[in-house]
């Protein structure tokens, strides 16, 4: 098969890319590198350096005749997203849609998006939360990730397309960004790392949760939606169903390093949901996947990653 992953060279998409290449497929990625690295690729990956809102893509698509697109590229920060919301929309919208009507266009096979959980829900009183549980984003991100949703159910309802939505949890692991806004794994790790950086500043008061899950399991889920028979159009939830609080997190890091750290406390950040965790019993029924990796297992092989990747 031929595989397009956008924003393959990025933390989750390079992942998706080492299991299909593992399979024997041939692998695409479009990728600007505004946040990817190419040093995250596998020899075997062609790699365009392109934004997917870029009218060449059309060129890619005609040269390539993908059978599958991974949709993996989008402007992730929340916080930017509440500051600068048109450039959001342009990065997560607009650019979308150039890529569905090159999937339109090319007569592509399927399509799998990367969602989200936590940011689509915004703070709900069921949890583990449902994909059925109404969707009330507060934040630019989360409004664009429905908007995104509803785009793939009219190229679905008009077009044809089959459809795979995976609305993502608190994903963590290896080639995470911990330099910037990385995720807060990431970062904590970083920071119990170089402890000669000052101290740890939590949003909040730290209680607030989210449902961290594994990289390795995501990438898992992804190859297995889009190599899956099934057609029509499909949104699963891609959690562990477990709540852990960001202070907890901070200090099982902590003591898997052996570090100290203090930490401080700062204002809660605007557009922030308080609790998030995701019911993932709908693509356990559907597609027979389970996440493998613990949280203690996952961070611990987050830990050695940057251990052994120090300067990345």
């Amino acid at each position: 098969m031929k595989i397009l992953v956008s924003g393959g060279a990025g933390f989750i998409g390079s992942h998706i890319c080492d299991l299909l290449v593992g399979q024997g497929h041939e692998v695409a990625v479009v990728d600007d590198l505004s946040t990817g690295k190419e040093i995250n690729l596998d020899p075997k990956v062609k790699l365009y350096k392109l934004d997917i809102g870029d009218q060449k893509l059309a060129q890619v698509f005609e040269k390539e005749k993908f059978d599958l697109v991974c949709h993996q590229a989008a402007v992730t920060d929340v916080r930017k997203s509440v500051a600068d919301p048109i450039s959001n929309a342009q990065g997560n919208i607009l650019a979308m849609l150039n890529l569905l009507e090159n999937c339109r266009k090319f007569n592509v096979k399927k399509f799998v998006f990367a969602s989200t959980g936590g940011a689509l829900y915004g703070d709900t009183d069921q949890l583990p939360t449902k994909e059925d549980h109404p969707t009330k984003p507060i934040s630019p991100y989360g409004i664009n990730k429905l908007c995104g949703e509803m785009y793939l159910r009219f190229y679905n309802k008009i077009y044809g397309l089959p459809v795979t939505i995976l609305r993502y949890s608190n994903v963590y692991g290896p080639r995470q960004d911990r330099k910037g806004e990385g995720g807060v794994v990431a970062v904590f790790i970083r920071k119990a790392m170089l402890p000669d950086q000052g101290e740890v500043v939590i949003n909040g008061d730290g209680q607030q949760t989210r449902d961290f899950m594994f990289v390795k399991d995501v990438a898992r889920a992804n190859v297995q939606a889009l190599l899956d028979k099934g057609e029509g159009f499909n949104i699963y939830n891609l959690g562990t169903g477990v709540e852990t609080s960001v202070n907890d997190l901070f200090e099982a890091i902590i003591h898997e390093l052996g570090a100290e750290v203090k930490k401080t406390h700062g204002p809660t950040l605007a557009g922030e949901i308080q609790r998030s965790c995701l019911d993932n019993g709908k693509i356990k029924l559907a597609l027979g996947w389970v996440p493998k990796y613990s949280l203690e297992q996952g961070v611990q092989e987050t830990i050695e990653y940057f251990k052994e990747n120090y300067n990345l």
